[in-house]
């Protein structure tokens, strides 16, 4: 397995708007748990030209910890993610049951 790559950067959720603050792992808004399609290889690289945005179509609950199954709606690359303690609790749980 390759090596993360830690990027902080801070974004604006390009589907609900909400400003988040990156701690270097994050890679999805906490209150809306969308993504955008960045990374190619190793979590990080920011090295996709895709760029489009991740849906969270699914969660599981893994090891004491929530991930979230992720869809890309434009070249529907698909890959898994931890969730962060910022996360929101209730979108994970309506997402986990509607899916």
């Amino acid at each position: 397995m390759k090596n993360f790559i830690r990027k902080i950067e801070d974004f604006v959720c390009e589907n609900c708007g909400f400003e988040v603050e990156g701690n270097g792992y994050t890679d999805h808004c906490p209150k809306c748990l969308w993504g955008k399609h960045v990374d190619e290889e190793i979590p990080g690289d920011r090295a996709s030209e895709c760029r489009g945005l991740m849906e969270p179509v699914g969660v599981s609950y893994e090891k004491g910890d929530f991930r979230i199954h992720h869809k890309c709606t434009k070249c529907s690359h698909e890959f898994w993610v931890w969730c962060s303690k910022d996360d929101d609790r209730e979108e994970l749980v309506r997402i986990g049951r509607e899916y």
